[in-house]
């Protein structure tokens, strides 16, 4: 068996997107369509690289995936509590 085989590809990208149900963010799921989208290249003969070159690409492809997942779906408001006062402060 080889790793250039699309279906190892596809079944890493599905493990990935587990992974991302169970931790959500949203990082795993930007490697999860990278590598979905390497698999199928991989499957359908487009991509005939080595497999260092597949992992470089795939990588590229991550970065970018995840960075446009960012700008769409964005930081949400009040997802991070800032505490400005503790509760042990003396407050009048």
């Amino acid at each position: 068996m080889s790793l250039m085989n699309g279906w190892f590809w596809i079944i890493a990208a599905l493990l990935l997107a587990l992974v991302e149900v169970l931790l959500p963010v949203w990082l795993f799921l930007g490697v999860a369509i990278a590598v979905l989208a390497m698999g199928v290249l991989i499957l359908i003969g487009v991509w005939t690289g080595s497999f260092a070159w597949a992992l470089v690409v795939t990588g590229v492809l991550s970065g970018i995936i995840w960075l446009g997942l960012r700008r769409a779906m964005g930081v949400q408001h009040g997802q991070v509590k800032i505490w400005r006062t503790d509760i042990n402060d003396n407050h009048p």
